[in-house]
């Protein structure tokens, strides 16, 4: 066994579990490290707080002077729970996050050092940060970016900073980052959805859209990824042979937490409370060492700013209980790889869930209305629905049989199928007393009692409603939120906009009244997008034929499926509801390309070196003895030492052939890979998914029967049961 290897499992051994002491009850440490309503009423006057609040529900300017208002008070919150620098944390096209810090601290000629934070510095600043990925929005000799205060997303403390979310932009106002256009996208989706509500209830003057992900995640212990290569390079395993025991026995999922997971899960959920993520759920997941947490429901911009946040917080504070967590979608080959399912529906000002029924036909109405444009944008926008959730990791899992297929569907149940079946079929134009009474009694009247029985899942669905809500179960784990976020509620804002012109038309030109107009759209809307429902087994071969018929998208890879991003109608879309102009979004399909070429060229490089470096010469130690092993029984019985060493040479030249196979892939893979690299943008990108890649299979089966092969003494990696199964 290499020393690496055997240092990590004694290292392993000798864990104690991080002892975690909780003298408070989570509701008391919930939100104390933000600069919440609750502080915002302590720390500022009455003038200041109603400014924010207005910004936040209305979208209103915020005075300069009141900024600086609002300023002091946060500077003094803040310094009077420890904080020392203060920044404007914002999330470029990464997909992670990012801050650069600045100390309150200031020299000032009159009274010496003080502690200085005014308006001007909370509102806007400008951190260059032109390392950023930009797809051309920006050049080198034109480098400048500024951040801008979201009054929206309240600022937290972290450590000893003052975390202030921003926007990021360039100086041309072009987005830099991922909350611009989610932010433009939330506010498309409310003055839509807002005035399609007044059909219904003319109280209502603001929609939100809520979110609640559910983020999956592998442990590993620190000491044993350290010692896998490939692991601490790329997020994932590119060799490893699939343990004897790995999830066939189902003993994992839901099973008692291991105390050291228990510990670290402590710990994390106190560092959430502090910092006003409500996490609420925790569980063992299928495969081994794979867990979930889950929050409370939250507004979209808040629930994305928490999952960015909660990704940094889980890696510091697994670094603190020894482990490594991987958010990669498929960090282990033959076992469940990790998703982040995204919960999504939208709430009123009033308090009503616009995708839950209500006790009244005219509420049932309402969400029939937002049920059935919800299901035709989804059919409209799929490709562009599988494109927002396109990378080179989750490529890995979707339709791997423990994730959604590539090919977006919508399910809905049996019962509400019927339901929509049974609408499909209304008189078309004016409604007699009698149709309009069995419709809202027989049809719209029964959805409540429907739903009671109608919450169960359908885990191979891409897009499945849940009894209140739609769950994009597609996206992947290491995913930044916004992404799919934005491109979900732009399309919903487009769809009821288009809802409500085709109502008020009907309304002015036919003579119907609201009901019947309502009623008549979507009788029309059900027949146009009943080829994206789909109620069976997404995993089967015969789903993959059925909805080519139908006529749905199967891009099964990133550099094929962020295709619909550029294209006309996406760019049309993205502009008209102003979330996007036509530079932002090529910019990003640019920055997208490039990624994906880039960590298959890291995942090329890595699986290389580790199969170069660390396998085969552990391949050649152990052939060598095997060799002297065959000359030992040569000597000792002569011309008969063949019988007795039949086996060794057997292993010998079959040692031999796998190492010339490993040697052999690596030089074409390499060779590809120079290819790929003359070449540019999408050709680039689909060079490496269709030339290079595919020799990472090749070269892993090798080497995979190399671990099998080769004494367990000498194998110089960790093994999936080494990482999977100790605690």
């Amino acid at each position: 066994m290499s020393v690496l290897r055997f240092n990590a499992l004694q290292e392993v051994l000798n864990r104690k579990p991080v002892v975690i002491e909780e003298k408070n009850r989570r509701s008391e440490l919930f939100g104390k490290n933000v600069f919440n309503e609750v502080a915002m009423r302590q720390h500022m006057t009455k003038e200041a707080y109603r400014s924010v609040m207005n910004a936040i529900e209305f979208g209103t300017k915020i005075d300069r002077k009141i900024a600086d208002q609002i300023a002091v008070s946060m500077k003094e919150w803040a310094l009077s729970r420890g904080a020392t620098h203060y920044t404007h944390w914002f999330q470029p096209l990464t997909g992670a996050t990012a801050e650069k810090h600045d100390a309150f601290f200031e020299t000032n000629e009159d009274v010496g050092a003080i502690e200085h934070f005014d308006g001007g510095q909370l509102a806007q600043q400008e951190p260059d940060a032109s390392s950023f990925p930009n797809g051309g929005l920006r050049n080198t000799f034109e480098a400048r970016g500024y951040t801008a205060w979201d009054p929206t997303s309240p600022a937290f403390l972290y450590g000893t900073t003052l975390c202030i979310p921003t926007v990021f932009v360039a100086y041309t106002g072009e987005a830099l980052d991922n909350k611009t256009p989610l932010l433009r996208a939330l506010q498309a989706v409310d003055h839509a959805a807002t005035a399609v509500c007044k059909f219904f209830d003319k109280n209502v003057a603001k929609v939100n859209a809520t979110l609640g992900w559910e983020q999956e995640y592998f442990l590993i212990d620190t000491a044993l990824a350290a010692a896998r290569p490939d692991l601490m390079m790329t997020g994932r395993t590119m060799l490893g042979h699939s343990p004897a025991k790995g999830q066939q026995l189902d003993d994992h999922y839901f099973g008692s937490i291991p105390t050291r997971v228990m510990s670290f899960m402590r710990d994390l959920e106190k560092e959430c409370m502090l910092l006003g993520i409500p996490v609420k759920t925790r569980h063992n997941e299928v495969a081994p060492n794979q867990f979930e947490l889950a929050p409370i429901f939250e507004e979209a911009n808040l629930a994305v700013d928490h999952n960015s946040l909660l990704m940094d917080v889980m890696e510091k504070v697994s670094q603190r209980h020894q482990f490594k967590v991987l958010f990669h979608e498929k960090p282990f080959e033959g076992i469940n790889g990790s998703g982040k399912h995204n919960n999504w529906s939208l709430s009123t000002n009033t308090g009503v869930n616009l995708l839950s029924p209500g006790k009244t036909p005219m509420k049932n109405l309402q969400f029939l209305t937002f049920f059935v444009n919800t299901i035709k944008a989804v059919h409209d926008y799929e490709e562009l629905i599988r494109a927002s959730i396109a990378s080179a990791s989750n490529d890995h899992r979707l339709g791997a049989n423990e994730a959604p297929p590539a090919i977006i569907s919508v399910f809905i149940g049996s019962q509400l199928s019927q339901v929509l079946d049974e609408l499909e079929n209304v008189t078309k134009g004016k409604l007699s007393p009698q149709e309009k009474t069995d419709l809202k009694l027989n049809i719209i009247g029964k959805i409540p009692e429907i739903l009671l029985d109608n919450t169960d899942r359908n885990r191979t669905s891409p897009f499945a409603f849940t009894g209140n809500k739609f769950e994009l179960r597609a996206v992947g784990s290491s995913a930044n939120c916004a992404g799919p976020m934005t491109i979900l509620n732009t399309i919903i804002a487009k769809q009821l906009a288009d809802f409500k012109n085709e109502v008020d038309a009907l309304i002015e030109t036919k003579s119907l009244k609201k009901d019947e107009a309502i009623f008549n759209i979507l009788r029309e809307y059900i027949k146009a997008s009943k080829k994206i429902r789909f109620e069976g087994d997404g995993y089967g071969a015969s789903w993959e034929k059925e909805a080519k018929k139908r006529g749905l998208s199967n891009n099964k890879k990133t550099p094929e499926a962020l295709k619909a991003k550029i294209s006309n109608k996406a760019i049309s879309l993205f502009e008209e509801m102003s979330v996007m102009n036509k530079i932002e979004v090529e910019a990003r399909h640019e920055i997208e390309l490039e990624e994906y070429s880039k960590r298959i060229q890291i995942e090329s490089r890595v699986l290389g070196d580790v199969a170069r470096n660390h396998v085969i010469p552990t391949a050649i130690q152990y052939q060598n003895t095997l060799i002297e092993n065959v000359r030992g029984l040569k000597e000792i019985f002569g011309t008969d030492f063949e019988k007795y060493a039949k086996e060794q040479v057997d292993l010998i030249q079959r040692i031999s052939q796998h190492i010339a196979e490993i040697n052999s892939k690596i030089e074409e893979m390499t060779e590809e890979r120079k290819k790929a690299n003359k070449l540019k943008g999408q050709k680039n990108a689909d060079a490496y998914c269709n030339k290079v890649m595919p020799f990472f299979e090749e070269i892993r089966y090798h080497a995979d029967k190399l671990e099998l092969l080769v004494d367990d003494n000498l194998w110089p990696l960790t093994k999936y049961r080494e990482l999977l199964f100790t605690r």
